[in-house]
């Protein structure tokens, strides 16, 4: 008995040692833990509750087929323990995965939103608070799911020793019906010999004799040796055949009063055991489900009463408390100190010589203008575009241009309507014939030329004849990496900033290409180590097609290739393979063995691309049109242009597994 009650020992501690259904540990009213009391298991069901279903179990159980009918149970509640068990384990899975996921989620968003870019105020303040109550809700999912995978390591514990249990009580049980079935079938055999040579006694006894004499082996025998012979046989044949009676009977009554109900009992114990474990984790399964859904819903609405945090908002409350119209008056308002004095109107004063020609009579005693004058007059007007120009002596003519030059300098502060194209201006100084005086909506359109676009001060001292003083384009990365000490090239971190920022719904991204001009000044601003920040679009003159252009401009200027020419034959080898998952597992080992500074810039890139294809809604840019775009400009041109489309299946199979190469922390 001390082998049949170790198994059942084992397997009950181990369905006691995980959380009771409220998920605290057990403990009487004293504080004592009740981890030391015995395990009552519960009695077992018996179909039915009239006397007759229980004399039916009873004579069952007693039968030959009452063990096998007991350990082919017991395997069914192993399989349904086992079966619980995995439904443990991947929802538990499921849970922490969500869980971890929401907490990341968390985390990112509670720091983009201390960006300056973004809203601030009641908005982010409650924004915060929002976070945080997710934080909380994924908070109980970690919980829940830890519970989850103790749970599961419980049931699977308590499964393991109920088969070993089973196997044992298998092998007992049944080993010892087997010897009575043995001993039984014995028996019949020695009673069908018995019963031969009683027959064969009987007929030489009574008369029932053949002629002659019987021969045997030592030669003829006669009858009466015969019959003595046969009666010598028959007595020991019913002694065998008793013997072997009463050795079974022997057999058959250890098994029916000793060996059959320890085994039926021990059986029944290992089955009540397992089924009754099941339903305690069940039991939990289901209160841990309460649980969960009851602590994320006061995360979501705190109950409001006494011995509760006042303090304490529900998401709802939280949201409503956004103030717009406050954020957005104070914004405006902390730029009062910017504001300055408001400058005097601006109005316009046109010169009495730029006005309509009137028809004058004889009598008007104004004097015409001769085109000497009307000549000086336009001279006052060319000089305002060639300040160079030698200075004349003060004149009318030359106030007028003076008031002229003043609206061109401040083109910004007109109020006249700008028009979508640039206008056209009369060729001043190659007129051969003198000027006449123009109509007044020259001047207007004159004013209302557009300001000329203003260029960042740190560009004017560039010059693309001059070499740089801090090459960036044309350098490989391990040497950016020995000079700078960044795994990432800051040209390349500025530009997928940028469009991440401003060029994520920009249709045609990374395709289109940028003002060649912008890419040239934003390589000779890098190239000559200027200080650089892409966050102000006015860096980039508000061109992020130019910013795309220029990040592969400089992956195309390597000298060796991001994926580099070492590698190049196996990525492509690794390319042709048909099957998605070894391909993909191809790449990533290959991509394990890039250097460091080329792994650390292509995670950059992939995570970023990845983004990208994420706003292909908006965009147009999925994974395949912008593996056409890096495929060449990543792996180099190799020999065989036939490559050119293995090249774009390599890129667009590592956006496709990002998450799987590469990690997105």
């Amino acid at each position: 008995m001390d082998n049949r009650d170790s198994p059942n020992r084992s397997s009950t501690d181990v369905s006691r040692s995980g959380p009771t259904p409220n998920g605290f540990s057990t403990q009487n009213q004293n504080g004592a833990s009740l981890e030391s009391e015995s395990y009552q298991p519960p009695k077992p069901a018996v179909p039915g509750n009239g006397n007759e279903s229980s004399g039916v179990v009873d004579a069952i159980l007693q039968s030959d087929i009452g063990i096998n009918t007991l350990l082919s149970r017991l395997k069914q509640s192993v399989a349904s323990a086992r079966e619980f068990a995995a439904f443990l384990k991947k929802r538990s899975t499921l849970e922490e995965e969500h869980a971890q996921g929401l907490k990341k989620l968390c985390k990112g968003s509670h720091e983009t939103s201390r960006r300056s870019d973004n809203r601030q105020g009641s908005y982010v303040q409650h924004y915060n608070e929002v976070i945080g109550i997710h934080d909380r809700l994924a908070e109980n999912g970690v919980h829940f799911a830890l519970s989850l995978h103790q749970m599961h390591e419980d049931l699977h514990d308590l499964a393991t020793n109920i088969e070993r249990g089973r196997k044992q009580w298998k092998q007992t049980g049944l080993s010892a019906e087997k010897r009575v079935q043995d001993t039984e079938a014995l028996v019949e055999k020695a009673k069908t010999k018995y019963d031969s040579l009683a027959e064969d006694y009987d007929r030489a006894r009574t008369g029932d004799k053949q002629s002659g004499r019987v021969f045997g082996l030592k030669g003829p025998k006669s009858a009466a040796q015969h019959e003595e012979d046969l009666h010598r046989k028959m007595q020991a044949a019913d002694s065998d055949y008793s013997s072997k009676v009463q050795t079974a009977q022997m057999q058959r009554q250890e098994l029916v009063s000793t060996q059959r109900p320890q085994a039926v009992k021990a059986i029944l114990e290992l089955i009540n055991e397992c089924d009754a474990g099941l339903t305690l984790q069940m039991q939990k399964f289901a209160s841990f489900n309460e649980k969960l859904l009851l602590s994320n819903g006061l995360c979501v609405s705190p109950l409001k009463g006494q011995g509760n945090n006042q303090a304490q908002l529900s998401l709802r409350e939280v949201v409503f408390q956004i103030n717009n119209g406050e954020d957005l008056n104070n914004y405006i308002a902390s730029f009062s100190s910017r504001a300055g004095q408001r400058s005097a109107e601006v109005k316009y004063q046109p010169h009495p010589s730029l006005g309509p020609t009137q028809q004058l009579s004889p009598t008007d005693p104004r004097p015409q203008l001769d085109p000497s004058t009307q000549s000086n007059a336009h001279v006052g007007l060319r000089q305002v575009s060639n300040p160079d120009q030698s200075q004349v002596p003060p004149s009318p003519q030359r106030q007028v241009g003076a008031a002229e030059s003043n609206l061109l300098s401040n083109p910004t502060e007109q109020t006249y309507p700008e028009s979508p194209r640039q206008p056209t201006f009369s060729p001043v100084g190659s007129i051969a014939a003198p000027p006449q005086l123009p109509h007044p909506q020259f001047s207007v359109s004159t004013y209302s030329q557009p300001p000329v676009p203003t260029t960042t001060p740190h560009n004017d001292h560039l010059h693309s004849d001059l070499p740089p003083l801090r090459p960036v384009f044309g350098v490989s990365l391990d040497d950016l990496l020995k000079r700078d000490g960044s795994a990432i090239p800051l040209v390349v971190y500025q530009c997928l900033q940028a469009v991440e920022l401003f060029g994520l719904d920009v249709e045609g991204i990374y395709r289109l290409s940028g003002s060649a001009p912008h890419v040239w000044r934003l390589r000779a601003m890098f190239d000559n180590g200027s200080q650089v920040d892409f966050r102000n679009p006015e860096s980039f003159f508000h061109d992020v097609n130019s910013v795309a252009g220029l990040l592969k401009q400089f992956f195309r200027d390597l000298p060796d290739p991001l994926l580099t020419h070492e590698h190049f034959q196996d990525f492509i080898e690794a390319a042709r393979i048909e099957d998605d998952v070894t391909r993909r597992d191809s790449l990533h080992a290959i991509v394990n063995s890039l250097p460091d500074p080329n792994y650390a810039t292509l995670r950059a890139l992939t995570l970023h691309l990845h983004r990208v294809q994420e706003h292909s809604n908006a965009n147009r840019m999925n994974a395949g049109n912008l593996a056409i775009c890096f495929g060449p400009t990543l792996m180099g041109t190799g020999s065989n242009i036939a490559d050119a489309g293995w090249q774009v299946r390599v890129v667009e199979t590592i956006l496709h597994n990002t998450y799987q190469i590469f990690d997105d922390d």
